[in-house]
């Protein structure tokens, strides 16, 4: 089964005190979904189009699993606590094994 990731780049952070709402709501809720934070934040170094700010990647044992774990009544709390408080590009992806 392929695994699944959430990858998350944040264009912009206009209100950090609804990031920090998102984190305390978000964590618990990505645990219980099955996920593991592998990258939060740290350095980056953009090519092309890309975007150097900050950058979020998380793995999860199936796609099928992350994609549950998105759609938990528990994560979407998190994201009405994020609200407009950043603009970010946000997808979940199939892992190739």
């Amino acid at each position: 089964m392929p695994k699944g990731y959430w990858v998350s780049v944040y264009r912009t952070i206009s209100d950090p005190e609804k990031l920090a709402a998102y984190n305390e709501l978000a964590a618990p809720a990505v645990a219980a979904g099955g996920g593991r934070t592998r990258v939060r934040g740290g350095r980056v170094v953009a090519h092309g189009a890309g975007i150097a700010e900050r950058t979020v990647l998380v793995e999860f044992d199936r796609f099928e699993q992350a994609v549950a774990a998105y759609e938990s009544a528990a994560y979407q709390e998190a994201l009405a606590a994020l609200s407009d408080g950043v603009e970010r590009d946000f997808r979940i992806v199939e892992g190739i094994d």
